[in-house]
């Protein structure tokens, strides 16, 4: 069961959000909160798995939530918006938040998005994505070399940008998943990322993806 929290300044939102995602069996929703403060107070206080958190909100936002929560606690944030901006981007997942989704998707995108960043995989909305690309187009100064990263190497960090599990990137390259597992942990030694959602944003600022 995913214990989950929803954080908008929206009565609306939060209530329709809850309904929609009440009726599925593996989702628990456990709170409703209007802002980034409300969702760090009850994590710190209930085990939560993830929060889905707005950005813009008044008195304390989704950056101001995401940062507390994420560095503070063990609870996943999953950032739902109708922001676009590539600087609210970036800085929710320089702060740790494990994607980045907008209001438009449909109802399976969000859903699966929630299934995906609790196991630990990074999740982005296609435009979301393009726009990180075009942000960092013209960032082409990236090698390889200044972080000793082989060409398997840097294959990898793409499948982990483009939100694939460990074990499925064991199976696309006919590996073991432990020696998958062993190759992501050298990965964020050499790149100094802490984990998967700080290793798709290298990823995506250095244009690899």
């Amino acid at each position: 069961m995913i214990k989950l929290v929803i954080t908008d300044d929206e009565l609306l939102i939060r209530e329709g959000l809850e309904i929609i995602l009440g009726q599925y069996d593996d989702i628990d929703v456990l709170a409703l909160c209007k802002n980034g403060e409300e969702a760090y107070q009850f994590c710190k206080n209930n085990d939560v798995d993830l929060v889905l958190m707005d950005i813009r909100m008044p008195h304390f936002d989704g950056i101001y939530g995401t940062k507390k929560i994420c560095g503070e606690l063990s609870t996943k944030v999953l950032i739902l918006t109708t922001f676009q901006d590539t600087e609210y981007i970036q800085e929710a997942m320089a702060h740790g938040a494990s994607g980045y989704l907008l209001k438009d998707s449909s109802y399976d995108v969000l859903i699966s998005g929630i299934r995906s960043a609790v196991v630990g995989n990074t999740v982005f909305h296609s435009d979301v994505a393009s726009k990180l690309l075009q942000s960092h187009e013209k960032e082409s100064t990236f090698e390889p070399r200044a972080y000793d990263l082989s060409e398997r190497e840097m294959e990898l960090i793409a499948y982990v940008a483009e939100g694939k599990s460990n074990q499925e990137i064991a199976e696309t390259l006919f590996l073991s998943l432990g020696t998958v597992k062993n190759a992501i942990s050298m990965i964020l030694q050499k790149t100094q990322t802490r984990d998967r959602t700080q290793l798709a944003v290298f990823a995506y600022k250095n244009h690899i993806v």
